[in-house]
């Protein structure tokens, strides 16, 4: 059962609507929406307010965007906002925006055949509102709002079915999944989110239908997956993945960590999967690299499983960075989101040893980027299995104790000064100055003078065994 209607939220924001933005700097998406509506209803022609901001209007929610049906067509459009954009000229969409606001109005329409499980080979314009959303794919993204008096218009039973908490395909399931693959993950996304369930027949078709989704491009697959992490409901959301046969088809990597048994002497809980899904329970509100960390923090555990005294995962870290590295080059996300999970993965097994750590080397550790997104992963994997913190309130209470020039305090040499001091510049610069660095970290060195004598002491025992080090005369 979902949320029940907000109906006193919805007239608050009606009245809103109504209102005209006497300065262009104070427009807002909700307020350019009622604009543009009563600009083109001026004209002659019917417009609403459509799709998912009615379905978040009505539930309580506060709406991404806005979007606006309307019979007048693309040409009258462009005539009554000479600035808008054409972003689907084919389909007879413009782009209306003034300032930061920006408001896609969207001429009635039928689709005619799809033929690439994307897109509508063609269109034909409709001057009424009801073919329009009996296109769309569910019905709870059906409805039609009127700005101006609250009418709420419903031609597919969308209302009942945000009553009672359900996501169900328009007409024939199979024909609306069959028309645009990418609405199995859609129905996901819904579903995790609202925490609404999918209504059987639905269901089935997306259990049916699930290899099609191979057939979309791999960046809008992504991008859904990436929603399904970061909007809420993440646990639900890949649980309905997983029994819709979607899991296995989109990242099969995901779909091997079920039935992976873990030592029940750390992981009271289950298995590999049951220990992912309540860490994505436990996500707020995540950045995305975050939640693909927790996702995939554990994903080189099958490949590394075996049996000795106990259940092991040797070496299940460097598998895990090696496995979401290929993964996430495959849905092609940014280098900057995969370096940070790979970062993740890579030291989520260390905070383990930060008891006995010495002072240089967990300074290093808290001053890794973004190092709160670490905490936060390591508080889940443990909330998630044995249900000790106490190496997580050690590295916070390190953390906030150790003021950020602590953690990275200016060099007190460089490598201009080991070759000022005669050597020749070569692979033992960087462990000499790391050791300078150390002792600078344990404040066991001020001055220059202290860090340069370890930084020569350490060359000096490197060239000893290293032949190839000289030293300029």
């Amino acid at each position: 059962m979902g949320p029940p209607l907000a109906s006193r939220r919805v007239s608050r924001r009606i009245r809103l609507l109504q209102i005209t933005t006497e300065s262009v700097w104070n427009v807002t998406n909700d307020s350019l929406a009622g604009s543009i509506v009563r600009q083109i209803r001026a004209e002659g022609y019917s417009a609403w307010l459509v799709g998912g901001c009615v379905r978040d209007l009505l539930l309580g929610r506060e709406p991404d965007d806005f979007d606006v049906a309307t019979s007048a067509q693309p040409a009258e459009l462009l005539r009554l906002f000479p600035r808008a954009g054409q972003v689907g000229a084919h389909f007879g969409v413009v782009l209306v925006h003034e300032n930061e606001a920006e408001v896609e109005v969207a001429t009635y329409r039928r689709d005619m055949d799809y033929v690439d499980g994307r897109h509508p080979s063609s269109v034909q314009f409709e001057n009424s509102p009801e073919q329009d959303v009996l296109r769309r794919d569910f019905t709870i993204n059906a409805l039609l709002l009127d700005p101006e008096s609250g009418e709420v218009v419903d031609y597919a039973g969308g209302r009942a079915d945000l009553a009672a908490g359900i996501i169900r395909a328009i007409g024939d399931p199979a024909t609306r999944f069959g028309e645009d693959h990418l609405r199995l993950l859609r129905a996901v996304r819904f579903a995790a989110r609202l925490n609404f369930t999918i209504e059987p027949a639905t269901f089935a078709a997306m259990k049916a239908l699930a290899p099609s989704i191979r057939n979309i491009s791999i960046e809008r697959v992504r991008d859904e997956i990436s929603r399904i992490l970061t909007e809420g409901g993440a646990r639900r959301g890949f649980e309905l993945l997983d029994e819709s046969g979607l899991l296995r088809q989109v990242l099969p990597e995901v779909a091997d960590l079920k039935g992976v048994q873990q030592p029940p002497e750390f992981h009271p809980e289950g298995d590999v999967w049951t220990h992912t899904m309540i860490m994505l329970e436990g996500l707020k509100e995540p950045a995305l690299d975050l939640a693909l960390g927790v996702l995939l923090h554990d994903i080189g555990k099958p490949a590394t499983f075996r049996i000795a005294e106990r259940i092991r995962f040797d070496g299940h870290v460097e598998k895990g960075v090696e496995l979401a590295h290929r993964m996430l080059m495959r849905l092609r996300y940014p280098h900057s989101v995969i370096e940070q999970v790979e970062a993740l993965i890579a030291n989520h097994m260390r905070f383990k040893d930060v008891p006995k750590m010495r002072e240089s080397k967990i300074k290093r550790f808290l001053r890794m980027p973004k190092f709160d997104q670490h905490l936060e992963l390591h508080r889940l994997d443990c909330l998630s299995s044995h249900g000790s913190l106490a190496n997580y309130n050690f590295a916070r209470t390190k953390q906030s104790e150790v003021p950020p020039e602590e953690l990275r305090p200016a060099p007190l040499i460089t490598g201009h000064d080991l070759i000022a001091a005669g050597h020749k510049p070569g692979p033992a610069f960087a462990a000499a100055l790391r050791e300078a660095e150390d002792a600078q970290l344990e404040g066991r060195v001020s001055t220059r003078e202290q860090a340069l004598a370890i930084a020569l002491e350490s060359l000096g025992s490197r060239a000893s065994g290293d032949k190839s080090h000289t030293v300029v005369p």
